[in-house]
This record gives structure tokens, C-alpha cells and sequence, in this order.
């Protein structure tokens, strides 16, 4: 299973090109089925819009690519966004510019400066993600361990996903597959061995990205 680049969330941005509204969105999509189910929910809020444009990468390969310049001229819009996206390297992703005309054409230049413009706006503004093959580890330790077991992880730049106060103390932990072995003997010895692990379960987990840092 191979790691990839996409979104967390939905993201959307707004701005105005000589009168015309320009609104994009976009979102993370697992399948061109959720792809298409995303863009008539966009479609369904904005129903008097002059233009829906889009596009998307519904595989994690990179592979299925489908865009659409929704009655604008020829290559002005679907394409541009899409390239917003490969440009990225985004995956399992979709994004859409809504236009609303303002009664000043653009031209074909104007168009793509508009289109690529917006959706990279809100690509930028997303919480990019890695889509890494994970393995979910249970750690259970006694009250006393906490602290220690919570600065172990905050050094890593990880976060429990979930966490259960009981008897004991109870943690599920996603770390990347490949550095699964020695998490677990780092932990074991920073906790002095007062930790018990378990593998828990194993999927795709959206890791933040180091660089994706936003003002």
C-alpha cells in the first residue's frame, strides 16, 4: 500500500473578479462515487450559479482524473483547477469554483488566472494531509505513566486517536507502518518498560504534513 498526498475536511474561499463571484471548495472524496456526491452537494447550495467548474482525483494513484468547464470556454476552467491538483500531487480529492458572472467577460485569460487562482487559494487553506499505511497500537498504562507516555508522543508530533480512562489508563496510537517496530521499543524504553502494547488494527491514517504550515 503506498502513501499519498490529499485533503482533510472541506475548505472553501471566496473572491471577486471584476464583479463576477468566484466561490471554490475543496474536499477529500474516497472514489469517484463520493467525487460526484460532492459536487451536486455544491451544485444543490448554489443553483442559480452561472458556472459550476471541477475537477478530481478519486483514486489514490493518481489515475482516474475527470474535470469539467461547465459551459465555459474550452480549457479555461476544469483543466486549471485540475492542475491546481496534480500540482499538488493530491489524491482521493475534489475540487469546484462556482462563478457567479458580474456582466464583465474575463477572456481566456482572465478565466484560467480565475479558475487555477481560486482553487489554489483553498488548497492552500486546506489541512493537507499523508495517507500512509498505519498501524494502530494500544498502549495501556497506570496513572502515573501518563504524563510521560503523552510528552513521548508530543515530542513526535503524534496524538493519541482516542483515549480511555479506566482502570487503567488506555490509548490507540497511529504510527506509520514502517516505524511501528522501533516507536515500540522507544516507548518501551522511555516508559522504562511500564507500558503494555497491543497491535490494534491497520488502515490508512491522515498524518499531518511537517511543511503544511499555515499563517
Amino acid at each position: 500500500m503506498k502513501e499519498y498526498r490529499g485533503v482533510f475536511g472541506e475548505t472553501e474561499y471566496e473572491f471577486t473578479v471584476e464583479r463576477s463571484r468566484f466561490i471554490a471548495f475543496v474536499a477529500r472524496t474516497a472514489g469517484e462515487e463520493e467525487a460526484r456526491a460532492y459536487l451536486s452537494r455544491v451544485k444543490e447550495k448554489h443553483p442559480f450559479a452561472t458556472h459550476v467548474c471541477y475537477a478530481y482525483v478519486a483514486d489514490r494513484e493518481g489515475n482516474l482524473q475527470r474535470f469539467s468547464d461547465d459551459g465555459e470556454p474550452q480549457g479555461t476552467a476544469g483543466m486549471p483547477i485540475l492542475g491546481v491538483l496534480k500540482a499538488q500531487g493530491l489524491c482521493e480529492t475534489t475540487a469546484a469554483v462556482v462563478r457567479y458572472f458580474g456582466g464583465i467577460k474575463l477572456g481566456a485569460g482572465g478565466l484560467v488566472r480565475a479558475y487555477s487562482s481560486a482553487a489554489a487559494e483553498a488548497v492552500r487553506r486546506a489541512d493537507l494531509r499523508l495517507f500512509a499505511p498505519c498501524a494502530e497500537l494500544e498502549a495501556e498504562v497506570n496513572y502515573p505513566e501518563v504524563g510521560a507516555l503523552l510528552r513521548f508522543l508530543e515530542g513526535r508530533a503524534l496524538a493519541p486517536v482516542s483515549s480511555d480512562y479506566a482502570e487503567k489508563a488506555h490509548f490507540l496510537i497511529a504510527v506509520k507502518e514502517g516505524e511501528a517496530e522501533a516507536f515500540q521499543s522507544d516507548l518501551l524504553d522511555a516508559l522504562s518498560g511500564r507500558v503494555r502494547l497491543r497491535p490494534h488494527a491497520s488502515y490508512f491514517y491522515p498524518f499531518p504534513l511537517a511543511e503544511d504550515k499555515k499563517e
